[in-house]
């Protein structure tokens, strides 16, 4: 595919460098959408249908293939939503984390194909701050401020998840503010996971504080970090996630460090686990 340099490429080819199970390569106002293969247009499956049942369906598969059952419909459900928007949450996060600059990406803008790990975008505009050098790039906005910014990142993610989540939604037997809060949680930790690749957590931490410090509709929760204490006294930074992905009742036993199901203490041990290896 043709590369097409903007104001958010070197954000991309830094989280790609970072974390190589995603690639994301930029189209031109000319060039053809991407199709074929395993190809997925975000308005394709916030249409549902066909789209969003052969994606649902390696979902289904994945989950038989990797622990002999099958899941329910609504946790694959879960399961597909999850494996959306955390990598599309950094095409926002990450250039906003990295340079201060927000990308516009509606549905109809954005193409994934999750085997091969990568994604196309088709970027229309951008948010930045005043002093930027890319303020006077072609579809720039300048907006006065940090705060003003966040709103903007706020915004933009809100405008690509929308119609993604009403598709989701019913299958998932959720709404409202339990889908915002599935948002709410793959913003924060895609980026939190994405800045401890880059070694720059705790400032991600701080960030996303300010981000969505609670009460930012349409998102349902807050950053909801906070630190454990381990058994030598170490630091665990941990957080409570807005909602659950379910996994649960796939694998009873197994549950996420931030799942809300998850003791202190199973944190933890979890933590302190990881920290070892």
């Amino acid at each position: 595919m043709p590369v097409h340099p903007s104001a958010v490429a070197d954000a991309y080819a830094r989280l790609t460098e970072a974390f190589p199970g995603l690639a994301v390569t930029e189209l031109g106002p000319a060039d053809p959408a991407p199709a074929g293969g395993g190809w997925t247009g975000a308005d394709a499956l916030a249409a549902g249908g066909p789209a969003l049942d052969a994606f649902l369906a390696e979902d289904e598969a994945q989950v038989l293939r990797d622990y002999g059952t099958r899941a329910r419909p609504d946790v694959v459900a879960s399961f597909g939503l999850h494996r959306y928007a955390w990598p599309v949450c950094l095409l926002f996060t990450v250039p906003w984390f990295l340079h201060r600059r927000v990308p516009r990406l509606p549905a109809t803008h954005v193409w994934y194909d999750r085997a091969a790990g990568r994604m196309a975008v088709r970027p229309r505009s951008f948010a930045c701050l005043p002093g930027d050098p890319a303020a006077a790039l072609p579809g720039a906005r300048a907006v006065p401020g940090e705060e003003a910014l966040r709103a903007e990142l706020r915004t933009a993610a809100a405008e690509h998840l929308e119609p993604v989540l009403a598709a989701f939604g019913p299958r998932m037997r959720r709404r409202g503010r339990a889908l915002w809060g599935m948002a709410t949680d793959e913003i924060v930790e895609g980026l939190w996971y994405v800045a401890h690749l880059l070694g720059e957590d705790e400032r991600a931490r701080r960030e996303l504080e300010l981000l969505l410090p609670g009460a930012t509709r349409p998102y349902a929760g807050s950053a909801a970090f906070r630190e454990l204490t381990g058994p030598d006294g170490e630091r665990l930074p941990t957080r409570d996630r807005a909602s659950c992905c379910m996994f649960y009742t796939v694998r009873a036993e197994d549950t996420c460090t931030t799942c809300p199901r998850t003791r202190d203490a199973d944190r933890i041990a979890k933590l302190t686990a990881a920290s070892a290896c």
